[in-house]
């Protein structure tokens, strides 16, 4: 007879959120179990860099223990910031002097320094989970596309925005936000696409007019990741074939046909296929009742749009503050969620206000004024 397997503590994903709370609970001396879809940590690159807070995600690597090997992998000029109007008018240009709190790194990077900060076979690879049931006194069962099962005493939705675990505790889900991106690279920009690296520069780049725009960085491998960004219906991609490359370059590029060449070439150079993403949210101040034996982090929690710059940080600190809260509660998981939620609520509702407000001001019709007037505001 085949016994189902039983696990203390399972985490559902393993991103930056659910691998920082595992590491925070093995610092602790509380083993997890980690399950992702993934095939391998290989299985898809992770997107482009990431500016990791110094009120957010760099406590979470302090927690973790990891925060010297962070600052060993951060980007230098990372923290540059330039904003362009559609003529390609540079109308701030502010430069990384070294003395801000938000240093950039790639998210590959960043990943792997958690992966590798656990014990082998924390991570249960290929494991994609289908639902999970409650079961009597706060356990749960979780279901796996391969048909099997395993039984919790304390089950962590770290799965992003469909989330598998979220059911549980509501019945919210994500809805569209009015912004589509489509992602491109330009690899080797420097020697490839010298006159889209100087347009960039050496961090973040907005090039903003109304409802649409260019978001670019560059990142430690000397590529360009560019976001096109457009207010579009939700359906707008449906009669999109973005499997013939050229074919999605020709319909993106015709959102920006009075914009500056160079701009323009951002998307038209591109190598390799662009990749659509649609941009969704769940309801601001999502919260739940406290239900024995579950609870949520990051994207499950409080998926919100990217304009804040916060969504990994704050999953980050999420499962960091997850992870202390148990190890502050031992014997009393109930009393741990309980403490975890009463202060990820309100952080969670307050970021996703300003990630909506943001996206409002980048795109609205006197774009880039909104975001000069952000910039400013900040001094």
């Amino acid at each position: 007879m085949t016994t189902t397997p039983h696990h203390p503590v399972a985490i559902v994903g393993g991103g930056l959120g659910g691998l920082t709370l595992a590491r925070v609970l093995h610092v602790n001396g509380i083993e997890a179990a980690v399950f992702d879809l993934d095939a391998s940590p290989a299985a898809r690159t992770q997107g482009g860099m990431l500016d990791i807070h110094d009120d957010s995600g760099q406590p979470a690597l302090r927690a973790a223990g990891l925060y010297e090997e962070f600052r060993a992998l951060v980007n230098p000029g990372g923290e540059a910031t330039r904003v362009l109007d559609k003529t390609a008018a540079v109308l701030l240009d502010d430069p990384d002097d070294g003395t801000g709190g938000r240093p950039e790194i790639d998210r590959g990077q960043l990943r792997d320094l958690l992966l590798g900060a656990l014990p082998d076979g924390t991570v249960r690879w290929g494991a994609r989970v289908t639902g999970a049931r409650p079961l009597d006194g706060g356990r749960h069962e979780v279901t796996l596309a391969d048909g099997t099962s395993f039984t919790t005493d304390l089950l962590i939705g770290a799965d992003g925005a469909w989330s598998k675990v979220r059911p549980l505790l509501s019945d919210a889900r994500p809805a569209y936000t009015g912004i589509s991106f489509v992602e491109v690279d330009l690899p080797d920009a420097a020697v490839r696409h010298p006159v889209s690296a100087e347009v960039v520069g050496g961090g973040m780049m907005m090039a903003l007019g109304a409802g649409k725009g260019f978001l670019a960085h560059r990142e430690t491998d000397g590529s360009l990741h560019i976001y096109v960004a457009l207010g579009v219906p939700e359906d707008a991609f449906d009669g999109v074939d973005f499997t013939d490359t050229e074919a999605a370059k020709a319909y993106t590029l015709e959102h920006f046909a009075d914009w500056d060449k160079s701009l323009r070439a951002l998307l038209a150079d591109a190598d390799g296929p662009l990749t659509p993403r649609q941009i969704h949210a769940l309801p601001i101040g999502h919260r739940w009742a406290r239900v024995p034996g579950v609870t949520l982090l990051g994207d499950a929690a409080h998926l919100m749009s990217p304009f804040a710059g916060v969504g990994a940080n704050l999953a980050m600190l999420d499962g960091a503050e997850l992870g202390q809260a148990l190890a502050a509660y031992p014997g009393d998981t109930e009393a741990a969620l309980a403490a975890y939620e009463e202060k990820l609520f309100p952080r969670g509702e307050e970021s996703a206000a300003e990630s909506a407000a943001n996206g409002v001001l980048m795109f609205r019709e006197d774009a880039p004024q909104g975001m000069l007037d952000f910039f400013a505001g900040l001094g």
